[in-house]
C-alpha cells in the first residue's frame, strides 16, 4: 500500500478551555494586543496581525493545572517571546497574570499563570 499524498494543512488556532471565555479573551486581547474577532456564547476567538489565534472555549468544569506542583498536571502552555523580561513582567501583571515560582532558578523566561490558571511564559527572544 502506498503513502497517501500530503494534503495542505495550515495552523489556525490554540484553544483553551476555560469557565470564563470572555474574560480569558479580554486577558489575551489586552496582553499580545489582538483583536476579538469572534463572540459566542461558548466560544471566542482573538487574532493578531498574522492571522494566526488563541480561542477560548466554554468548559464550566475546568480545572486548571496546579504546576510546578503535579497535582493537576499541565497538558499546554504557552510561549512569548519578549525583547525585556522585566518590562514585559510589569504589562503581564497589569494585565491580571499571576507569577509562578519557578523550581529551578531560570534566567531566559519567566511563568505566569492566567485568569484561568492556565501556564504561559514570557521568553527572552534570542
Amino acid at each position: 500500500m502506498s503513502e497517501p499524498t500530503r494534503v495542505p494543512i495550515t495552523f489556525d488556532l490554540t484553544v483553551l478551555d476555560t469557565d470564563q471565555p470572555l474574560e480569558l479573551a479580554r486577558f489575551y486581547s489586552r496582553l499580545l494586543g489582538w483583536e476579538i474577532v469572534r463572540t459566542d456564547d461558548d466560544w471566542v476567538t482573538i487574532r493578531g496581525a498574522g492571522g494566526t489565534g488563541l480561542a477560548f472555549q466554554l468548559a464550566p468544569d475546568h480545572v486548571p493545572p496546579t504546576w510546578p506542583d503535579e497535582t493537576v498536571r499541565q497538558q499546554i502552555h504557552l510561549d512569548f517571546d519578549v525583547a525585556d523580561l522585566d518590562e514585559a513582567e510589569v504589562w503581564a501583571l497589569a494585565c491580571g497574570a499571576r507569577p509562578i515560582p519557578l523550581p529551578h532558578p531560570a534566567t531566559g523566561f519567566r511563568a505566569y499563570g492566567d485568569p484561568s490558571g492556565h501556564i504561559f511564559c514570557l521568553c527572552l527572544q534570542d
